[in-house]
């Protein structure tokens, strides 16, 4: 999946991505009896949607993945075991469904980080009071998420940018300044790869509102992405990322609906 203009001519290309569907907007009944209401797992059809998001990835976007950093809570875990899988299987199989189905490669090169600058909006907003840790206190056992993946695939060597999870009750103006920081930091900190972010609805639509001013989000569906790219020069300085294309995100643009069409043209 090389792309002519892939960091070959200097191009950095970043997909933003919402996690797959969630268990408990499924099965009502999981909140009940779950110890962690507040970190559903994926439902089985999220994990399907998640593979055929990376096979999609694989297939048609033109250029190779190189690292995949990833929210902490669950689902984006899931979601993203679920990508690397069919970033990572020996061969291309369309008939495939999930992880279980594709042999992974021995010497895959992909590389995965967990960032806490990448976590769901921790708000009552985007997570109900009555569902939320008592203390305020999302903890998280990291060592448990990273054996999720291949073994060598986790990067040890990347520093969160976040070292700690964002404190209860931030505010959405808070969240999208971490959104768009965290992105800005690791897209610096790796400018000749192509990265993807999976994380949250917050974390699209401010990606979104950032990079397409004019636009005005309404729906991120499960798995909805926003493509960038941006030149990076010689000397590793880069110009602004521009929104090449949207997958399962609608907004409205002009006053007028947009439903993930290309909207500019694309250098890759």
């Amino acid at each position: 999946m090389e792309s002519a203009k892939s960091n070959i001519e200097g191009y950095q290309n970043v997909i933003v991505m919402r996690h797959g569907d969630r268990k408990d907007d499924f099965d009502p009944l999981w909140v009940s009896t779950a110890e962690r209401q507040w970190d559903p797992p994926l439902a089985h059809d999220g994990m399907v949607r998640a593979f055929g998001t990376g096979q999609r990835i694989r297939s048609q976007i033109g250029f190779p993945i190189h690292r995949v950093f990833i929210s902490p809570f669950l689902r984006c875990i899931q979601t993203a075991a679920e990508i690397v899988a069919a970033l990572s299987a020996v061969e291309f199989d369309p008939n495939a469904k999930s992880s279980k189905d594709v042999p992974l490669s021995d010497n895959s090169k992909l590389k995965v980080s967990i960032e806490f600058g990448l976590c769901e909006i921790l708000s009552t907003i985007f997570i109900k009071h009555e569902i939320a840790p008592k203390d305020g206190k999302f903890d998280f056992k990291i060592s448990d998420l990273e054996a999720m993946f291949p073994e060598g695939m986790v990067d040890h060597d990347v520093d969160m940018v976040y070292k700690e999870v964002p404190q209860w009750g931030e505010s959405v103006q808070d969240s999208t300044d971490r959104y768009a920081n965290t992105l800005k930091v690791l897209a610096d900190k790796y400018p000749s790869e192509n990265l993807i972010f999976i994380t949250h609805w917050g974390g699209v639509s401010a990606t979104l509102y950032k990079y397409f001013k004019d636009a005005t989000k309404y729906v991120v569906g499960y798995c909805g992405c926003v493509e960038l790219t941006r030149q990076v020069l010689n000397n590793d300085k880069a110009v602004e990322f521009e929104v090449v294309t949207s997958h399962g995100v609608s907004y409205k643009y002009s006053k007028i609906p947009i439903h993930d069409h290309v909207i500019t043209k694309s250098p890759v």
